[in-house]
């Protein structure tokens, strides 16, 4: 099975430096041209937080023994919020993607791409009705390393680019006290899972079967009939200290039972030690019993350089 060279890693870090520096250029051009255009621009609120991180381990003749290595990171948050009178927009992505390089192998140590985007119009002080759009996916192959799917051992691949992916829409009421949290219900909350690539598959029999709850002549399974819970949170704790918090409850209601009940939460912290110093760290935990039986758990801690910019407004 195809590898991961440090070539095609150097590649992908590159990759996303160049998109990092994109953004943060393009986020300062926008602050630029706000006062050239500021009756066009007023109304929007921007963050980004963008941070790579480094760590390296050599050894030569050490007697306690130990194995070179090298892991690299990059860790992107950004929140674009527009309001306007009773109507709202709020955009936030959250992007990571991590390797280590250990002993002559490259594994893929953190991947996630989580995009949230949510239209609102205000309804009383406190309320929005509103419509919102969630998709999830993966940027690079994952593999299950000394577990092929067939049983012969080895190495065997279990996601890639949409595959697994999940499209959610949902209407319903949002609860908003301020800028910074929402808690929104969606009584109807369709789902799309996406499965572009048949090769994440287990394999029964010589046959590949479902996974991740798409049929194994189907690639791309719906939930019509759902319900949706979704609490967010997006605030500045301390100086140069940034919490980000998305919680999700999906409930099918043809398959309503306790357990089949999915749960996700996403937290990241950005704290900036000083102009050129940041610290990251990251959790996922995730339930879906399409996807595996028991509590899926992802946590990432770095150290490294970060940006960190925003135009909201203090209250």
């Amino acid at each position: 099975m195809k590898k991961i060279t440090i070539l095609q890693l150097s590649k992908i870090t590159s990759f996303f430096v160049f998109l990092i520096f994109g953004l943060i250029h393009s986020t300062a051009l926008a602050q630029s041209d706000s006062t050239k255009a500021r009756s066009d621009t007023s109304y929007w609120q921007k963050s980004f937080s963008g941070g790579l991180n480094f760590n390296q381990a050599s050894f030569s003749n050490w007697v306690g023994g130990g194995a070179n290595s090298m892991a690299l990171g990059i860790v992107v948050n950004a929140r674009a919020l527009y309001m306007k009178e009773k109507w709202s927009w709020d955009n936030t992505a959250d992007l990571q993607l991590g390797y280590v390089y250990q002993a002559g192998v490259t594994r893929k140590a953190a991947d996630q791409i989580l995009l949230n985007s949510v239209a609102g119009y205000k309804i009383a002080s406190k309320w929005d009705v509103f419509m919102s759009g969630n998709f999830s996916t993966f940027f690079a192959p994952g593999y299950l390393y000394g577990g092929k799917k067939d049983g012969t051992g080895g190495d065997s691949l279990v996601s890639s680019f949409m595959a697994p992916a999940q499209l959610a829409l949902a209407w319903g009421v949002a609860y908003k006290p301020n800028d910074w949290f929402s808690l929104r219900i969606s009584p109807f909350a369709p789902r799309f899972t996406f499965l572009m690539n048949d090769e994440v598959r287990p394999i029964i029999n010589g046959q590949r079967t479902k996974a991740y709850g798409v049929e194994a002549d189907r690639n791309v399974r719906t939930e019509w009939l759902a319900f949706q819970l979704q609490a967010a949170l997006n605030k500045d704790i301390a100086k140069n200290i940034k919490l980000n918090i998305l919680y999700q409850m999906y409930a099918n209601y043809e398959t309503l039972s306790f357990d089949q009940i999915d749960h996700r939460l996403n937290l990241s912290i950005a704290a900036k030690v000083n102009n050129y110093i940041s610290t990251t760290f990251g959790v996922i935990m995730l339930y879906d019993k399409d996807f595996s039986d028991k509590l899926q758990l992802q946590q990432t801690l770095g150290i490294g350089f970060l940006y960190n910019v925003s135009t909201f407004k203090k209250k």
